[in-house]
């Protein structure tokens, strides 16, 4: 069983694990591979993020952020970023913290979500946001550096939190 919860300050090193070994790949994120824990932590922890981690097991198997994608007139928009530890990844736990993280952005007053760099290689994360309800609504071309197939696109993805009703 998957659990997902508010993440604490014992949850650092288990979070900078993950963090560390998707970033290495370097296929998925734009963050430098080599960036350092306390960077990526900072990060992870800012001001203005609210940070959630999965537990299967007793253990800690992945991590998402959720906080205002812009500041002032575009703090009603949602932005959240999510990793799964490789060895977990296929499990369902992407999709877990997703529905979570759709809750929370609903519950804390969010009206839409966007992800502003969907790296175009990263077919499970597209699938499951789709699933999801979001729609690609721009394509950036070429925006990532792959370090396998070269510069490949990037999406921009979006969905409505609110019912119809709510929406206007």
């Amino acid at each position: 069983m998957i659990q997902v919860r508010a993440a604490t300050e014992a949850d650092r090193d288990a979070i900078w694990n993950i963090f560390h070994e998707i970033i290495a790949s370097g296929d998925t994120y734009a963050f430098d591979p080599k960036m350092s824990r306390e960077e990526a932590l900072a990060y992870w922890f800012r001001a203005d993020t609210h940070t959630y981690v999965a537990e299967k097991d007793g253990r800690v198997v992945g991590t998402y952020i959720l906080r205002p994608n812009q500041a002032g007139g575009g703090s009603h928009v949602a932005n959240a970023a999510f990793m799964v530890a490789p060895d977990a990844q296929g499990s369902g736990v992407g999709r877990e913290m997703a529905e979570h993280c759709l809750g929370q952005a609903r519950r804390m007053g969010f009206r839409a979500m966007q992800f502003n760099f969907v790296v175009s290689t990263n077919t499970p994360a597209i699938h499951l946001w789709k699933q999801l309800g979001f729609k690609i609504v721009g394509t950036l071309p070429g925006a990532f550096r792959h370090p396998e197939r070269g510069y490949v696109d990037v999406y921009v993805m979006y969905r409505l939190l609110l019912d119809e009703s709510e929406a206007s």
